[in-house]
């Protein structure tokens, strides 16, 4: 049990790593296409990369239960937006749902596993 909080961490980094270092890769896989200036590889560079890259590796660098905790918080998020693309925007289904898979569980696992007490 104790190696499912880094793992997820890590794979956290991998997945944003391809957003800070590949952002047009990343967006090619989103059916993304940048068009009038580059702000749309910066903001991938930013939101889909580097935010993802730093709360995972400060997770790995603190082992702290609270920095495990908000990331699952942000998989959360992600996963809500997901969802909520699928209802209302109805993007390609299959590759929505494989998305979302690598979202909640990890949330699920998360939250749960690091939830603070009080």
């Amino acid at each position: 049990m104790d190696y499912i909080n880094p793992a997820i961490a890590l794979l956290t980094i991998a997945f944003g790593a391809f957003g800070f270092l590949a952002p047009r890769y990343t967006a090619s896989a989103l059916d993304m296409v940048p068009t009038g200036s580059t702000m749309g590889l910066s903001e991938l560079r930013a939101g889909s990369g580097g935010l993802f890259v730093a709360v995972g590796i400060w997770c790995l660098f603190t082992g702290d239960t609270y920095a495990y905790f908000m990331l699952g918080v942000a998989y959360v998020g992600a996963g809500a937006g997901r969802a909520l693309s699928i209802l209302v925007d109805k993007p390609p289904l299959k590759k929505a749902l494989v998305f979302l898979a690598f979202e909640w569980p990890p949330a699920a696992w998360l939250v749960w596993y690091n939830a603070p007490t009080f």
